[in-house]
C-alpha cells in the first residue's frame, strides 16, 4: 500500500503561483500519477496526470498554466500552477494508480482571492 502526503497550498492573489508536491512512502515507479481538485458541492475532477513513463495529460482548463512533472528518486510528483484563477480554489488530491490499485492522499486546500 502507498500513502500520499500532499503540501504546498495555501492562500494566494489571482495572477500568482502555487507548487504542490506529493510524497508516497514507497517507490512510485509503477504509477501512473495525478492531481485532481474538488471544490465545495462539486464533483472531484481531473487536473492533470503523468504516466509512469513522464508523459503528462491535463485537464483544458489548466492547460498553458499547470505542469505536473515527477522525481521518482525522490517518490514526488509536483503540480506548478501559474496564473491562477479564482475558478482555481479547491481541495486538490494526489492519486496513485496502477491497474487495480488506487490510493489518495489527503488533500491540500489551494484558496484564489485577493
Amino acid at each position: 500500500q502507498v500513502q500520499l502526503v500532499e503540501s504546498g497550498g495555501g492562500l494566494v492573489q489571482p495572477g500568482g503561483s502555487l507548487r504542490l508536491s506529493c510524497t508516497a512512502s514507497g517507490s512510485i515507479s509503477i504509477y501512473a500519477m495525478g492531481w485532481y481538485r474538488q471544490a465545495p458541492e462539486k464533483q472531484r475532477d481531473l487536473v492533470a496526470t503523468i504516466t509512469n513513463g513522464g508523459k503528462p495529460n491535463y485537464a483544458d482548463s489548466v492547460k498553458g498554466r499547470f505542469t505536473i512533472s515527477r522525481d521518482n528518486a525522490k517518490n514526488t510528483v509536483y503540480l506548478e500552477m501559474n496564473s491562477l484563477e479564482p475558478e482555481d480554489t479547491a481541495a486538490y488530491y494526489c492519486n496513485a494508480n496502477f491497474l487495480f490499485r488506487s490510493y489518495w492522499g489527503q488533500g491540500t486546500q489551494v484558496t484564489i482571492s485577493s
